[in-house]
């Protein structure tokens, strides 16, 4: 049954954006695939059950939910994600034959996060290193400060640990921080950060020499004078100039630890390789989705015809919160209208007692929300032309003679191109369209997409099991679960 609901699923998913296809590779998979948790490849780039899992477990994915594992639901969002996820590699790998990755801006960005995540990886493993905290030290600090008598709990013991962890980090890191340019030899320019040359200033400029490197104007200028103006906005009273100056020390510090990092080997470092590799690919495909929206920017008389040959699409209609008895015939629809508007009855009552809808007892003739043209017209036209208070009817159906109330009303929306909300609402899903439609044709020209459908399948059963095996093992008597029920419960007290 399991298989079935995944295969039914991808065979769903290979229509998505658009109609495009996407071939499903079975037994044909090559060896090296099938015995790896690759589950599809677009061009050279892989795809794996590992990637899926990781988002799938995220709270980021927007207008996702994150399905409990081994769960049918769970396989069909890993298909809707599998499906985001062929997207975005074709879209990587489209930017990447266009030269976007050849962009200075991305260029300058790549950089930058470059330098930030090496140095970040020598400040933990050299400035900063392995923290040990012993049982005595969480002894000692717990003899300090807890009431005679108080029981050293496992929370405290954590606290604890934390809190000297955290004090021996600040102490590493602020003795780390005064010998970091002990042995480099530097040089700065200062009277290079006047913010009154800034206008004439060569991006050439020097502003520091570290070593053999020489740190530029152009380099950082956008993050000298946003520090400046961020200090001034954040506190009128403080000194622009003073901020610029902190930002130069503190790009030479970044500076001295990435050619440290360099020095140690941390280029090499598969933390450093896996961080650079992810935000370079995630950054060219935003950055190339940014142009492709660019081009296709819609002038407003284009997308005014689109939406009045999509109008359907847009316009919400009005809606109303319904209240209806439903009875057999004209004359006791027309009795029960009079003791309902005389205030004999009310209409929950009238439901209540005399409706033959089917739920009528339970719901009390409340149906909920209807769109202006679901009903049968007559039902329609009165439900839809009813003022507030008044009960609308007799009105014949099929189903018999109805009363109607209507309890709420939301007005109908996005029907005026020239509100800006209607306008935003409508670039929104043209841009969305004319990019679908660009992932296809990537798809079915470009670039070969392949879906190995047999190791999705293994690899999602293969979790739905474990699962299935740990939730036994929990139920079973002396299990670390039912040990945790059993304290919660003490905890609890009596029921």
């Amino acid at each position: 049954m399991k298989k079935i609901i995944i295969i039914a699923a991808l065979v769903v998913s290979t229509v998505i954006p658009g109609g495009a296809s996407v071939a499903l590779a079975r037994a044909e998979a090559p060896r090296s695939v099938v015995m790896s948790d690759v589950i599809a490849r677009v061009g050279d780039q892989a795809i794996t059950f590992g990637e899926i899992n990781t988002m799938l477990n995220s709270s980021a994915v927007v207008g996702i939910s994150i399905p409990a594992l081994g769960t049918p639901e769970r396989d069909t969002v890993r298909i809707t994600l599998l499906d985001k996820f062929i997207s975005a590699n074709l879209l990587y790998l489209d930017a990447i034959k266009q030269g976007v990755d050849r962009d200075p801006v991305y260029q300058k960005e790549i950089t930058r996060f470059s330098d930030a995540i090496q140095a970040g990886r020598y400040r933990d493993v050299h400035m900063v290193g392995e923290i040990a905290v012993t049982e005595e030290q969480i002894q000692e600090v717990f003899r300090q400060k807890a009431a005679p008598g108080t029981e050293l709990t496992a929370d405290a013991r954590m606290r604890i640990e934390s809190s000297l962890r955290k004090t021996q980090r600040e102490a590493r890191m602020a003795a780390a921080q005064q010998a970091l340019r002990d042995d480099v030899e530097l040089k700065v320019y200062e009277e290079n950060l006047s913010m009154a040359g800034d206008a004439e200033r060569a991006d050439s400029t020097p502003l520091a020499e570290i070593g053999t490197e020489t740190v530029t104007w152009g380099q950082i200028s956008d993050r000298i004078i946003a520090a400046g103006k961020g200090a001034v906005l954040a506190d009128p009273e403080a000194r622009e100039d003073e901020a610029r100056r902190a930002a130069l020390q503190r790009e030479i510090d970044l500076r001295i630890m990435v050619q440290k990092a360099g020095a140690a080997g941390l280029e090499a470092d598969p933390l450093y390789q896996r961080r650079l590799t992810e935000y370079r690919k995630s950054r060219l495909i935003n950055l190339h989705r940014e142009q492709l929206v660019r081009d296709i920017e819609p002038a407003d008389e284009m997308l005014k015809a689109y939406y009045e040959a999509n109008r359907s699409q847009f316009v919400l209609p009005e809606t109303r919160k319904v209240q209806m008895v439903v009875v057999k015939t004209g004359a006791e629809a027309a009795e029960l209208k009079g003791r309902i508007e005389s205030g004999e009855i009310t209409m929950f009552l009238a439901a209540r007692d005399h409706s033959i809808a089917a739920n009528a007892q339970h719901d009390l003739g409340e149906i909920g929300w209807v769109n202006q043209g679901e009903a049968l017209p007559a039902l329609d036209a009165a439900i839809f032309s009813l003022g507030p208070g008044a009960i609308g009817g007799p009105v014949e159906t099929p189903a018999g003679w109805h009363l109607v109330t209507v309890q709420d009303v939301k007005e109908a929306e996005f029907t005026d191109f020239a509100e800006a909300a209607t306008r935003e609402r409508v670039r929104r899903r043209y841009i969305q369209e004319r990019l679908d439609a660009y992932v296809v044709e990537l798809r079915k020209n470009e670039f070969a997409v392949e879906v190995y459908e047999d190791r999705l399948v293994q690899l999602a059963q293969q979790e739905a099991d474990a699962v299935n095996t740990l939730s036994q093992k929990a139920q079973q008597p002396g299990s670390v679960t039912q040990e945790r029920i059993g304290e919660l419960r003490k905890y609890l007290g009596p029921q």
